[in-house]
């Protein structure tokens, strides 16, 4: 996923605010696509900026969700101090052990 170039009155808003880093947690894998905000530093008075964020957010980024139920999900980081914005993306996949074999048991049937 690209990052989109963050809005300047949020880029404004979050430094006056004193946040150094807006990450966005899209996750989808279930025909559903999710957006968490993560401001940090925390501080659990600025919901109301996270919730202008997500909006800007869903805006910019086209998010479907779509897949065939194995999470999979992308991560947008905004670092506000050193000026970068880093993008990774997370999926889960099936991973098999090997067998283990042990004799075949035979059970006697029951009579009726």
């Amino acid at each position: 996923m690209n990052a989109e170039p963050l809005k300047k009155s949020i880029h404004d808003k979050a430094k006056e605010l004193g946040i150094e880093n807006i990450i966005l947690q899209f996750s989808g894998g279930n025909d559903e696509g999710y957006l968490d905000i993560e401001l940090i530093p925390y501080e659990k008075d600025n919901q109301e900026f996270a919730n202008e964020i997500e909006e800007w957010a869903w805006e910019v980024y086209s998010y479907s969700g779509a897949g065939e139920g194995n999470d999979y999900g992308d991560n947008i980081d905004y670092n506000l101090k050193t000026g970068k914005v880093s993008t990774n993306e997370w999926f889960t996949s099936r991973q098999d052990t090997d067998y283990e074999h042990d004799e075949l048991q035979i059970a006697e049937d029951e009579e009726s």
